[in-house]
């Protein structure tokens, strides 16, 4: 019985650090999530935290496997970035000649740098990326969107002229 006990014995205190890691990098997320969720986006609140912590989760585990190197962990991340390439794809929609999601693709993918920052004990890293795209997305939104509202006017009166003119 005694092998059972020591094959499942935690390490009390590293099981508070990776927790700890893993509830920062969600943290960190929220304010991107939220942002997303109140402009409307197929992806939020939820979406974005999951990825930044599971982005940690799967680097921590990256971090501390026996006999892991920095090929071992760079090849964990290379495959971390393209799968979450693939959440964010799902996130951009072509309407006839209009793209939307990149915007929102661009930061899941972001968000899971953010998860692996933290996992790399580069929190510093995870702030900046978590700050700069909290105020990029809640400044240059309303800037973007009301861009496309102008130019959905011009193409308005151009098709009415060109009607009103056959």
């Amino acid at each position: 019985m005694d092998f059972l006990i020591e094959a499942f014995s935690f390490d009390w205190k590293q099981t508070l650090i990776d927790f700890l890691r893993v509830a920062l990098a969600f943290a960190l997320a929220v304010p991107i999530g939220w942002e997303r969720h109140k402009s409307e986006r197929s992806l939020g609140l939820r979406t974005f935290p999951i990825v930044a912590m599971a982005a940690c989760g799967f680097m921590l585990i990256a971090k501390n496997v026996p006999g892991a190197n920095a090929e071992t962990q760079a090849r964990l991340l290379q495959g971390l970035i393209g799968g979450i390439g693939f959440i964010g794809g799902g996130a951009i929609l072509k309407e006839g000649t209009n793209v939307r999601g990149l915007a929102t693709a661009a930061s899941i993918w972001a968000t899971g740098a953010i998860g692996a920052a933290v996992a790399f004990e580069r929190e510093e890293i995870a702030v900046v990326l978590s700050l700069i795209m909290f105020v990029s997305l809640r400044m240059l939104t309303p800037i973007v969107e009301n861009d496309h509202s102008d130019n959905e006017k011009d193409d308005a009166k151009e098709s009415g002229e060109t009607e009103s003119k056959k």
